[in-house]
């Protein structure tokens, strides 16, 4: 166990772009600080020197070798104080840290959050969606497959939903999530949020997919997606759904849109509506 003069290791949430966000007790934290573990040197520096702080820096992210964590858990029980920082925003959410904070707490020391910025709960509070009940699911995976087998996973669940996404996969991300969340689903889209060219969107998962293409602009930067939970469909909804499953049966044996015909007579859902939605579910497949 650490003794009483261990020191601590303090968890400090630094901007995620705006630098007047920084708190000012984030900034004495990091002053005071023995050593400053950061996700990478380079950038937590360049906010040091913007901020004109001169403490020693220590690089640990998720490949970093065990023998960095041991280090500054050695420092720890030595009584220094460790301030952890993570590219932007609050270290651990999506970022590197939880190893650390996990063997310093098994080895009895205090670890002290300095809150701060945070890019889910900047996107979540003006989103306009539900936040009493919220689920964060980090960054899909990489693959198609893997993805949209995340996808169906969260798909019923009735918890707000908030993902992260990269600028290179996210057309394919929107479009898997259209074709698994389906057209309707709500979605908020924050981009670059609290910098220069910070955009917002707010519609359905398709309205979405045709905002992004229109301009490449829009593309650009990091992204916090926030989707609508699931809540039970409507009776019009209810028979949309049940026209493009009888479409999509018919498909193999007529052409798209008189399997539409067919199903507008079965369900009363007007022919044009299922045929739209119909070809837009096949090109986002």
């Amino acid at each position: 166990m650490m003794t009483t003069t261990t020191g601590r290791l303090y968890v400090v949430a630094t901007p995620i772009g705006n630098l007047g966000d920084f708190s000012a007790r984030g900034r004495e934290i990091l002053a005071a600080a023995d050593c400053i573990a950061a996700e990478d040197t380079r950038h937590s520096g360049k906010l040091l020197a913007h901020f004109g702080i001169k403490r020693p820096l220590l690089a640990y992210h998720d490949h970093s070798a065990p023998g960095v964590r041991d280090k500054l858990l050695r420092m720890l029980r030595q009584g220094a104080n460790i301030a952890l920082v993570a590219d932007a925003g609050t270290p651990l959410i999506s970022d590197p840290g939880y190893d650390l904070v996990k063997a310093a707490r098994e080895q009895g020391g205090e670890v002290i959050p300095v809150p701060g910025p945070s890019a889910v709960t900047a996107a979540l509070s003006v989103s306009g969606l539900p936040t009493d009940n919220f689920r964060f699911a980090g960054f899909p995976p990489a693959s198609a497959a893997a993805r949209r087998k995340r996808f169906e996973e969260l798909r019923s669940g009735a918890a707000t939903l908030v993902l992260y996404e990269s600028s290179h996969r996210l057309l394919d991300c929107v479009d898997d999530l259209n074709a698994v969340f389906g057209p309707d689903r709500r979605i908020f889209i924050a981009r670059e949020m609290t910098k220069r060219f910070e955009g917002h969107f707010s519609g359905t998962l398709e309205e979405a997919a045709e905002w992004l293409r229109g301009d490449e602009n829009r593309r650009r930067g990091e992204f916090v997606f926030v989707l609508a939970g699931h809540a039970p469909k409507s009776p019009e909804a209810e028979r949309l759904s049940e026209a493009l499953r009888i479409a999509k049966l018919l498909q193999p044996e007529l052409p798209l849109r008189k399997a539409a015909a067919l199903a507008e007579k079965i369900t009363g859902v007007r022919k044009n509506r299922i045929y739209q939605r119909a070809l837009a579910q096949q090109t986002a497949d």
